[in-house]
């Protein structure tokens, strides 16, 4: 799953040069035509919430999986009935970033990364993260067990299945060297394979993906990794996926901000403490045929439940080093780029990315 991200941001990291998915893109504009816009304010209301109703959509980062349990869930269970919200959730296209859809008021809300949080906003994008989905980086890099390369240091001078993120280079080399390679070189080619499918082909040696996912993933396949998490290697830790919405979002609807978190909260909640329901209900609320394995949503379900809020008390919580120290390192490495493609040479306002305010109150 870290392909979603860094395929919006490679080849140019304009905003008019992100790469083309017809099909999907189609499924997308008709979703934002036929509902993802609608106007705020409607005539009807709920048990629990008297006033009316927010029509607000929510753009995904890719295809449902584990990591929009929470939101599937509060859909479900109706918790955004009871707060006065009907989200309608516009599907993924590669033609046409979430960032950039909630920038240009074509989406409320949007699931995203620090990396395009900090990458778009670079680019003049007012976008800003409201919630961290999970609070601490849970990817890695990963090797096959029969390939024999059983260390980080190992890594070095391999293949890299790479995406084509400005990041990628400056983070694995830090691995790398953390890791104890006597070289922090390694041969970075880009390639449309999935991570795991890239190391099947016997083409690339390592990869990086997410444990929730990909690492559950190979796993039900049969193939043992070998696992070397980011956080122990030297990258500094940040909450990924995150919740954004739009600047004007936030002045000019604050309260639909606030019932919209409050019952993602919950929905997030529930998951923690009711995991394999938590998945019956992703599995559910999904399009048909999403999962050809309904085995990996309830083991990744079963990996992420208990990392949703770990080492804070409430779902949700951003902390202003997180989103401090993982930018700063992109930007002391020239990762940052502007809308021409070239790294930025001001230090981003990094409390400017995101905010808490509109969390439900964490007590």
């Amino acid at each position: 799953m870290v392909q979603r991200l860094v395929q919006r941001l490679s080849s140019s990291i304009s905003l008019h040069g992100l790469r083309v998915l017809s099909v999907l893109g189609l499924a997308s504009l008709l979703a934002l035509t036929l509902g993802a816009c609608t106007p705020f304010g409607a005539s009807t209301s709920t048990s629990s919430y008297s006033g009316p109703v927010a029509h607000v959509s929510l753009a995904l980062d890719w295809t449902p999986n584990t990591n929009h349990t929470g939101i599937y869930v509060a859909q479900r269970l109706g918790y955004y009935r009871q707060n006065g919200i009907a989200l309608s959730l516009t599907p993924y296209s590669s033609s046409v970033a979430p960032e950039e859809l909630v920038a240009t008021g074509k989406a409320d809300f949007a699931i995203s990364f620090p990396e395009a949080v900090t990458t778009f906003r670079a680019q003049g994008l007012p976008i800003v993260s409201i919630a961290a989905v999970i609070e601490n980086n849970t990817s890695a890099l990963v090797s096959l067990k029969s390939s024999g390369l059983d260390t980080v240091a190992s890594l070095a001078g391999k293949r890299y299945a790479g995406f084509g993120a400005p990041y990628e280079q400056p983070v694995v080399a830090q691995v790398l060297s953390c890791g104890g390679a006597k070289s922090t070189s390694f041969q970075n080619i880009t390639t449309q394979l999935d991570p795991i499918a890239a190391l099947k082909s016997k083409q690339f040696d390592f990869a990086w993906v997410y444990e929730g996912w990909e690492v559950i993933e190979a796993q039900r396949e049969g193939l043992q990794l070998n696992v070397f998490p980011l956080v122990d290697y030297c990258i500094p830790n940040y909450s990924s996926p995150v919740i954004i919405t739009s600047e004007t979002m936030i002045k000019q609807h604050p309260d639909v901000i606030r019932r919209f978190l409050k019952a993602t909260a919950q929905g997030y909640t529930y998951a923690i403490q009711h995991p394999h329901d938590a998945a019956s209900q992703l599995i559910a609320g999904a399009p048909a045929g999403t999962f050809d394995d309904p085995g990996l949503v309830y083991a990744s379900q079963a990996f992420l439940s208990s990392r949703y809020m770990q080492g804070v008390s409430c779902w949700g919580q951003q902390t202003l080093q997180k989103w401090t120290d993982y930018p700063r390192f992109m930007y002391t490495h020239h990762a940052i780029l502007d809308a021409n493609g070239n790294p930025i040479t001001t230090q981003p306002n990094y409390a400017a990315a995101f905010t808490n305010a509109f969390l439900p109150a964490c007590g």
